[in-house]
């Protein structure tokens, strides 16, 4: 992919998350005596199909709420990868004026670039375990992917300055986020993604170390296909036919929920759900 190495991306990003997936991993292997392993994560036998959760023809307008999906079992903890933006990995983009936003397409501070690509809506429904899944109410997100071209703003080579595709919001009194985006390029060795943190308020999204949460949203695959094949989206297409979502080294081990239901087309702009229980 032109302009920046992913390489780097992918060596740093196991070196740096090693401490997590051997957490989590270690995690299914106690569980998996009591027959609790589906908290953390299902069998590859019982995973959806990545192309089962998308519906590319439907009128996005009908996506005016977020799919009940998964409301018992806590998201899986995931990396959030060596370019997170919250100060655990170099800068921290959530003290900055201009971070919470509901649109996080342009950058803010010194630039104003925006993020080209097919829109794409991001809709969270975060519900409290500890409250018999209940919204997290006064909850907040904060939520980060990479541009069309597989570049992570801040961090990979060309957007060290740009601050986009970042974005804090406070829930809402059903506990329900939404962003407005673009559908995030497929670069080398991991499938199309989104990450998030949670935190308890909006007060206290300044810091990774007040996070409660740590997920990803996986893309579906058909989602991915239709819009890869629009302008601007080709090292995209390579890309996605070299990994599976079975395979990557994030959802390999449990995906089921975390894939995203995706309405919408790429004309009219598309919209991912996902249901996040926390504690």
């Amino acid at each position: 992919m032109g302009g920046h190495d992913h390489t780097d991306i992918f060596d740093r990003g196991l070196q740096f998350d090693l401490s997590t997936l051997i957490a989590r991993r270690r995690l299914l292997g106690l569980f998996a005596g009591a027959g609790l392993a589906a908290t953390v994560g299902c069998a590859p036998d019982s995973e959806p199909s990545p192309t089962s959760s998308t519906s590319a023809n439907r009128d996005p307008s009908s996506s005016s709420s977020v799919s009940a999906g998964n409301t018992t079992r806590e998201i899986p903890e995931e990396t959030a990868g060596p370019f997170p933006g919250d100060g655990s990995n170099g800068p921290n983009v959530l003290t900055r004026s201009g971070i919470v936003r509901r649109d996080i397409r342009s950058s803010f501070g010194t630039s104003s670039t925006v993020a080209g690509g097919v829109s794409l809506t991001i809709e969270l429904a975060v519900l409290d375990l500890a409250d018999g899944s209940k919204p997290l109410t006064g909850g907040a997100v904060y939520l980060w992917h990479c541009d069309r071209e597989g570049r992570y703003s801040m961090y990979s080579s060309g957007v060290t300055n740009e601050t986009f595709l970042r974005g804090v919001q406070e829930v809402d009194g059903l506990g329900k986020v939404s962003f407005t985006s673009i559908f995030p390029g497929c670069y080398s060795g991991r499938w199309p993604h989104i990450h998030f943190e949670v935190y308890r308020s909006l007060a206290s999204a300044t810091s990774a170390g007040n996070k409660i949460a740590t997920s990803q949203i996986a893309l579906p695959q058909d989602a991915c296909e239709a819009v890869y094949a629009t302008d601007g989206y080709g090292a995209s297409v390579r890309n996605l036919s070299t990994v599976t979502l079975a395979g990557d080294n994030v959802f390999r081990d449990g995906y089921a929920d975390e894939l995203g239901t995706v309405t919408g087309t790429t004309g009219a702009g598309m919209t991912v759900a996902l249901s996040v229980p926390v504690r």
